[in-house]
Parts: structure tokens; sequence; C-alpha cells
């Protein structure tokens, strides 16, 4: 052995969840080594190079109110940009960007090479250092030994990665990279639980031999838009998508050949998502429908390569091309990558504290893949998190930790210590009860004082911060000041709005309640100051919704009070025998840090929480003290 350094913090892995991790780890103080298999492929985009969507977008824009580098990151390197689910209502609108995959890698490794307090090394790490249930570092396949005081796993599909292609199967992760063989040996070593899952991926096809006038033309938005609040608002539309389908004749090949799928004949052993099937299990399971939309979008301006979304499968490559070759607009398509299936090892996520600290060994953490989820942005919320909580332990202060009526990075993290997953997670704007109040346009409003409180967010995106607020808040009160009272002229301006006529004194600020009215009407008739986007936006919002804001308000101050009844870190469950059996096994091995964390798990009932109430009040009677 070769002891080489010691650092604060070491985060193996670069890959969305490794970079954020870093980055906040770094920008907080801590002296930070980010280790990876390979130095070119940092910030790697093995799936789809697009960055948001229905959840996902949330998520980035959390991310960035931080003062985290993907919504920075995503604006530098945009082909393309979409607000998604704009009939439904703010609290689901999606913002998406296809990102140009090499830009963003380059983009993302310049601002980590470039980082205060980080070092970024190509190392294969194999075993990690433990002593007394502490970590003390890591050591790589050449015997060198990095000591540290808290470590980041932050792996992603990389342990123990298994690539499957038909009956081909070889050791390997994404995109012909080496897979972590001897890591999972020493995870498992230290007494941490693992999980298989696997993913997929579509083939990569050669733009050049597409018939993209057999396809229906996928604009952006020529609105302005942006991931981080720090970034200018603009068109950034350079290049299109298609849009195309599958048909009966590629379902047919596709049946005929499931005892050659790897997801039919056994080869697969590991739990695939749900959300993002591959082909096959597309056939399978919703055998009635007649096709498959599929999305053609282009990895970078520098490449033909294009990506096949909606088409992930692991088939023979013989396969694969024909049923390719089925679709309109593929017809004479060659395959530059084939589509692939990638099993890998992962945590349990039950074995993490809210903090994503592993409750076995202290000072590990993980984040991203390796606790079991799926997607670029859930990774980087998880290494946010992780970076910020690993810096903190090793500076002796207490978690950042969110709650699940903070942010949809809480909710994430939430679901996973608390109820675990049995296949890749993936965030949706469903799995939050307070989608209402964790809308992506207010995320800034929501947490860049936390982050700023923290260390994290910079003075320059603190001051741009404090200018929106300010806006907003002249910008409700001009409102508020401007009288409407009926009369014939007002009737006639308002119908020139195309709005109707009031019949009792109001308020601009009442009148801009109506659907049909925007700031930027009233700006036509009433002396209102002129205003950015993002904060007319943000007024309209406020107050077009505020009735139904103000009652889920309400639901976020009855939970809150279960959130704030902490559980002793001494209880012992196995002792209150009011509690079910079922209970106490669950309540043992997740530890909830608070009864409202309890009352999410499963098997815990609501008999179970009153029980739980119950002996809070008598510990706390009898001289207890619950402790934060």
């Amino acid at each position: 052995m070769y002891v080489v350094d010691t650092y604060d913090v070491i985060v193996i892995g670069a890959g969305h969840a490794g970079c954020e991790a870093a980055l906040a780890s770094a920008r907080l103080g801590a002296r930070t080594l980010m280790a990876t298999l390979n130095l070119d492929n940092i910030a790697l985009m093995p799936c789809n190079p697009a960055v948001g969507g229905p959840g996902k977008s949330h998520l980035v824009r959390e991310i960035d109110a931080l003062g985290g580098q993907m919504g920075i990151n995503t604006d530098l390197t945009c082909l393309q940009m979409r607000m998604l689910n704009t009939g439904k209502g703010p609290a689901v609108y999606s913002l998406r960007a296809q990102s140009d995959k090499k830009l963003y890698q380059m983009t993302m490794t310049k601002t980590l090479e470039n980082q205060d307090h980080l070092d970024v090394k190509q190392l294969m790490i194999t075993d990690l250092l433990t002593k007394d249930g502490k970590v003390t570092g890591v050591q790589t396949e050449l015997g060198e030994v990095y000591g540290a005081s808290c470590v980041i796993l932050a792996t992603g599909t990389y342990l123990k990665g298994k690539i499957i292609i038909g009956e081909c199967t070889y050791s390997g992760g994404p995109i012909g990279q080496r897979s972590a063989e001897d890591l999972s040996g020493s995870l498992i070593k230290a007494g941490l639980k693992l999980m298989r899952f696997k993913t997929g991926t579509p083939a990569r096809v050669d733009r050049r031999t597409l018939r993209t006038d057999e396809m229906a033309v996928q604009e952006g938005d020529t609105d302005g838009h942006a991931f981080s609040f720090l970034s200018e608002r603009k068109n950034r539309n350079k290049e299109c998508c298609w849009l195309t389908f599958t048909n009966e004749k590629t379902h047919k090949i596709i049946r005929d050949n499931l005892d050659r799928a790897p997801m039919c004949n056994g080869i697969i052993q590991g739990i695939g998502p749900r959300y993002c099937p591959s082909i096959e299990s597309k056939i399978v399971r919703f055998a009635d429908k007649k096709r498959h939309q599929l999305f053609i979008e282009p990895e970078g301006q520098s490449t033909e390569e294009m990506y096949v979304q909606g088409m992930s499968t692991s088939m023979p490559i013989d396969v694969q091309y024909e049923f390719l070759r089925t679709i309109p607009g593929l017809e004479d398509v060659k395959i530059m990558r084939p589509g692939y299936a990638i099993e890998y090892d992962c945590l349990d996520p039950l074995q993490l504290t809210p903090s994503l600290e592993t409750k076995k060994v202290s000072g590990l953490f993980s984040a991203g893949q390796s606790n079991g989820t799926s997607g670029y942005e859930e990774a980087a919320a998880q290494g946010l998190i992780a970076g910020i909580n690993a810096a903190r332990k090793v500076q002796g202060k207490n978690p950042f930790i969110l709650t699940r009526s903070e942010a949809y990075i809480g909710v994430l993290i939430d679901d996973l210590v608390t109820k675990g997953t049995q296949e890749p997670y993936r965030m949706m704007t469903s799995r939050s009860e307070y989608r209402l109040v964790l809308r992506q346009d207010n995320a800034d409003l929501r947490l860049t004082q936390k982050g700023y409180d923290i260390g994290l967010v910079s003075q320059e995106r603190y001051d741009v911060f404090c200018a929106k607020k300010k806006a907003i808040a002249d910008g409700i009160a001009a409102l508020r000041s401007i009288s409407i009272t009926p009369s014939k002229a007002m009737a006639e301006k308002l119908d020139a709005l195309g709005t109707a006529p009031v019949h009792t004194g109001i308020t601009a600020y009442e009148l801009l309640r109506r659907q049909d009215l925007s700031y930027d009407k009233l700006c036509q008739t009433f002396d209102l100051p002129e205003l950015d986007a993002d904060v007319k936006e943000e007024i309209e919002i406020m107050i077009k919704y505020e009735g139904y804001i103000g009652r889920q308000m309400e639901q976020v101050e009855k939970m809150n009070r279960l959130e704030q009844k902490l559980m002793p870190d001494d209880i012992v469950y196995a002792d209150i025998d009011t509690l079910s059996g079922e209970a106490r096994q669950k309540l043992d091995e997740i530890r909830p840090r608070s009864l409202g964390q309890a009352s999410r798990i499963s098997g815990v009932s609501p008999a179970d929480i009153t029980a739980l109430l119950i002996y809070l009040e008598q510990y706390q009677r009898e001289g207890g003290h619950v402790s934060k």
C-alpha cells in the first residue's frame, strides 16, 4: 500500500451525482477528491442527452436554487428547449432540454477542474477502508491509499456492471467503459446490503440514413426558457427533433423473437425501471396497443448520432436492425451503437439516513443510481445533498435535510430512505402531495435562502434572488394600490382587454385573478412597473392560485406538526408493546427521524402512530429528551 494523500471528502464516481457532490463539498470548503474510472467521461450522458421533463425539471431547478451546477450547464449546452404540460396548470409545468452530449461533458469537466479545494483523478477504487465502523479512506487497484473522513458513493451503474445484447454478455459499464468489479465485495464486507437492478438504452443511429421528411418535425419553443435562475431567458434552439411510430409489423418482429430477448429467456436477472420499459416489455405489457411513439433526437452538433427515444432494447443486433427498418423514416437506417441492457449492483436505500449517510458505516454517504434511482436529475439532486452533508459532517455541523413540504428533493430522499424501492426509482410530479406549492418556477423562493445560509449559494446568486423577491413584492404592492370602480369608461377599458366589466369596487390585484387577464394585459391600461418575465409569471401564479395554495399550506402545517415530533435516538421499539409486530420490525430497521417519517413507513398503521404519540408524551413527561 502507498499512502498518496488525505482528504476531507472523497467522491467515488464522476457522473451527475458525483459532479454535484464534489462541487458542493469543495464549495463548502472541504478538501475534496473526485475519483473516476475515466477522465474523458466526466458527466457522461450514457442514455438520452436530455435534462428535465415531468418531475425532473423541478429537481433541476431546486439543484440550481441551492447553488448546484446542472441547470447552468444545461443552459450552456442546450440544443432545444420545450415547456411540457402547459395545458395542465403550473404545478406540473415541466421544462425539458435536449443537450449536446459532448459539450455538456466538456463544460462540466472545465467547471470541476477549476474548482478550488477539488482534485479530479482517474482511479479505480477497489476497497472502502473502515475502522471501528467509520470510514478512513479508499484503496485503488494499484495499491494507492487515499485517506478521508467521509466517502460518497456515486458509482452509477458501474458496480459489477454487466452489458447484455441478445445472447452476448460481458462485464462493463455504459458505452464500452470498465466496470467496478471489486468494490461491491468491499461494501458487503462493511455490512451493507446490495440489490441488483437493470436499465437499458436504445440504439444510436446515423442521421445521414434517416428519411426525416417521413417523420413529424418537433421544434423547440420560441419562447425564452432557462433552467438556471442565473441564466437569461432566451430562445436556445439549435436543432429540431422528429416524431415517428412503431407499427404492427414492428411488433410482430419483436413478438416472433421474444425467445431471444434477454428479458424473457432468463439472461437478465436484475429488476428494470417500470416507467422507462424496453420496447420488448411494452409489446408484452400493452399487447392491445397498435403503435408506440418514438422521438428521434440529436446527440450533439458535432456528431451524426441520433437517439431513438422510446426504443430501449437488449434484443440481438439482427433483430434490432429488422424492427428498426419497419419504422417510417428509418427504412434505410444504419446503427452506430446498438441498444443494450446493463445490470448493476446498488444499495438498498433503507440503509440510509435522510442526510444520505449510511447507518452501518459512519462517514459513508451514497447518491444516485447507487441508491436505486434512475435518471440524471435524481442522481444530481442526491449528489448535491450528499456533498453538502459530507462537508458539514467533516466540519462538525448538523446535517442539511429538506422535508417533503420544502422540495421535490425532500420527496425523493424521503421516499428512498422511508419506503425503499424494489425497482429503479423515477421522480414524477404525482409523488409529491404538495406539488402546487413545490412548483419549478418558485424553487428559488423556496430554497435559495437555505442555500445561502449554509454557504453554498454565492453572493452573486443571492443578490439576484433578493432583487427578484423585491420585484415581486413591488409588483404585488402596485396591483393592490390600484383601485378599479364601476363606470362606463372603465367598462370600455376592460372590454378592450377582453374581459367583463366590474360591478363593485376592486383592486387590480383582485382583477388579475381572472383567467382571461395577465400582468401584461393590465399594463396596457394601468400604470404598473415593467417587470422581467419570470417575475410576472410568479405574480400571476401567486394571485390566480392563491386560494388553492392557501389550502395546501394548511395541509403542510398539519404535517409539519408531526415532522417536528422527533424520535429519541435511543428508542427501543421492541419495548413498546402497543405497537404491532410489523411496525416494531419496520421502525427498528428504518429508525425514522420524526413521527411524520414514521407515518409514511409501509406497515406502520394509524394505530401505531397513535401508540408512538402516547409513548413520546410519556417519554417527555418522565424527563426524557427528544434529540435533534
